[in-house]
């Protein structure tokens, strides 16, 4: 029986490691951010400190910087979030078609969009939207599977491991705080603690 601590899996943020979180907070900030800034560009003086000229460069640059940022956001939640990786592979796979669409804008704009004899806007939307809808999709089957260790259900889930092996099971408020409280020597004997636990890894 490992220490208390791994049994819970309490460790760091939750048993992540700290990296990813901490890398999928900057990507989605970074995604917010080309979003934003997209935006303001096409909206305010901004266009001109990033050298847009004209209106059709700044529209240009916004597109890309707002096509960049929602696959960015939306990758952002399955590296923070313990996704599958089915999930994983999923919003991978919508990420690279939004970049595609992204791609595709930045050669056909404004030359071979809208009103031209050769128009690509069609093509673009459709490849754009296919990819943000599967990253969406598989981003919303990892939300929607994301379990909490303190559920609704007044549970909590604790991953036991021994000799290698793993195994989750559940247990009521009041037992958890009893376990932790005797193992924090507050109060209980922490060998009584052991045995229940080592009980419940056996059945």
């Amino acid at each position: 029986m490992q220490r208390l601590g791994d049994a819970y899996g309490e460790t760091g943020w939750g048993g992540r490691d700290p990296r990813r979180i901490y890398a999928g907070i900057t990507l989605f900030a970074l995604g917010t951010l080309a979003i934003v800034t997209g935006i303001l560009i096409v909206t305010t003086p901004l266009s001109t400190l990033v050298g847009a000229g004209t209106d059709t460069a700044a529209q240009s640059i916004a597109g890309v910087l707002a096509g960049l940022g929602v696959p960015a956001a939306l990758a952002a939640v399955v590296i923070v979030l313990p996704a599958s990786r089915h999930e994983t592979v999923g919003v991978l796979t919508g990420t690279l078609l939004c970049l595609l669409g992204v791609g595709l804008f930045n050669y056909a704009y404004p030359a071979h969009w809208t009103g031209t004899a050769q128009s690509l806007a069609f093509p673009t939307t459709v490849v754009y939207f296919l990819g943000g809808s599967v990253a969406f999709w598989f981003v919303f089957t990892a939300v929607a599977s994301y379990r909490v260790r303190n559920n609704p259900h007044g549970t909590v889930q604790l991953e036991l491991k021994r000799k290698g092996e793993t195994r989750t099971v559940e247990v009521s408020r009041d037992e958890y705080r009893e376990y932790k409280r005797a193992m924090r020597g507050d109060g209980g004997e922490p060998e009584q603690v052991i045995r229940e636990l080592e009980s419940e890894f056996e059945k």
